[in-house]
């Protein structure tokens, strides 16, 4: 659908048709005229002299004055006649070329049309090789046949292209699992160190105080590390994407949010509301979850005191939703996308954040993306903020589907 003020353009291909049914018209109608004017020229030659088999005898004038007028008259009549048969035939003409030049640019467009798909035919095969592909068939190759012209050099070039996008995929997944064994592995023996330390009794009180700030920064640096990597494999596709029930997936992130208490995710006497609908997504449970856990964190954590979360999922129009909106301190507008960045913060109501790693809405903005999805994030009239995330809906529940409430029943002020 064209967006309002902006004019719709054709395709390539009409852009095609156009120009060679064009060019074509343009051909046929100099053609038409000038042989519309040859032979208009050709009958004045023809038929412009008056012909001399025809006379007057002396015994039809009687007088030099009747002969003048009598040949007078003739001429004039045979010149009347002449005119007449001339603009016939001229009419006729017109008519008939008239009527090919029509036929002749109906046939043209056909014929342009139907050349220019074929022409652009192995363009096609490329768009349509590009579309399928994501990163689990990056071994797709174009692999067009044919003379080698400026669109084979094309399909070419984007076989090559698709080449070093596959090796660099394959990279990344071998930076990604070695980072996550080389990075781990240290964190965890020193965080192993420091405990023995702590529960150690012949270290004094200065070195256990020592031991516990250190250990509070590996663990700030463990969960960094988990950041770090659950957000490079969540810009990834699925692998192996499932039906994934939503109302399952904010479940069990309830839970851990749950479990963790409010301590570890913000101000306390939080009250969670949850309407849970059916709808489902295929899509990786363990990162649907993530996400999930995700938003719930982010709303418990940049609440208020007494503050409330109100969790909705539904399906509306082919498309699972899940939206989260809390109470909070009021974000204005222009701040809303600087939250979704890596390891940036508001700088009011995010100032008290400096536990966490700064990649929660990372995360959820990668999930999203990742799984064919769009997330709107809108500031509440009373503070805090309503985040709607949809996805492709994998199947509708039997009966009515469950409607996607209205931000203000899903977040009222």
């Amino acid at each position: 659908m064209a967006r309002p003020g902006v004019r719709p353009r054709l395709n390539l291909r009409a852009r095609l048709t156009l120009v060679y049914g064009s060019l074509f018209l343009a051909s046929i109608a100099v053609l038409v005229a000038a042989s519309y004017a040859l032979a208009a020229r050709a009958i004045d030659d023809r038929l412009g002299t008056v012909p001399t088999g025809r006379s007057i005898t002396a015994e039809q004038i009687l007088t030099a004055a009747d002969r003048v007028r009598a040949i007078t008259e003739a001429k004039a009549a045979y010149d009347r006649q002449i005119e007449a048969q001339k603009r016939e035939v001229l009419a006729q003409l017109l008519q008939t070329s008239l009527l090919m030049l029509v036929v002749f640019g109906v046939v043209a467009v056909v014929i342009g049309y139907l050349v220019a798909g074929r022409m652009l035919r192995p363009l096609h095969r490329v768009t349509a090789t590009a579309r399928r592909l994501s990163e689990s068939t990056l071994h797709e190759r174009i692999a067009l046949d044919g003379p080698q012209d400026e669109i084979k050099d094309l399909a070419d070039t984007f076989d090559r292209m698709l080449d070093r996008l596959g090796r660099a995929f394959d990279a990344q997944r071998r930076f990604v699992a070695n980072a996550s064994h080389e990075l781990r592995t240290p964190l965890t023996i020193n965080r192993t160190v420091l405990e023995v330390a702590l529960a150690s009794r012949k270290n004094p009180p200065e070195t256990k105080a020592l031991a516990d700030v250190l250990l509070g920064n590996t663990a700030r640096h463990e969960r960094l590390v988990d950041g770090l990597l659950l957000l490079a494999r969540s810009e990834r596709e699925p692998q192996n994407p499932a039906p994934t029930p939503l109302p399952d997936v904010v479940r069990s992130a309830l839970d851990q949010v749950e479990a963790h208490g409010p301590a570890d995710h913000g101000p306390a006497e939080v009250e969670i509301e949850a309407r849970l609908g059916d709808a489902v997504v295929d899509g990786d449970p363990v990162l649907l979850e993530r996400c999930a856990a995700n938003l719930l964190e982010n709303a418990l954590k940049y609440n208020v005191e007494g503050g409330r979360v109100w969790v909705r999922t539904g399906e509306r129009d082919g498309r699972a939703v899940l939206r989260v909106a809390n109470t909070g301190r009021p974000v204005p507008s222009y701040e809303i996308e600087r939250i979704y960045e890596p390891f940036r913060r508001l700088r009011a109501d995010r100032v008290g954040s400096a536990d966490g790693a700064g990649l929660g809405l990372s995360i959820v903005r990668a999930v999203v993306e990742a799984h064919g999805g769009t997330i709107e994030t809108v500031p509440r009239d009373g503070g805090g903020l309503a985040i709607t995330v949809r996805f492709p809906a994998a199947g509708r529940a039997p009966g009515p589907a469950v409607r996607e409430p209205r931000p203000a029943a899903a977040a009222p002020s």
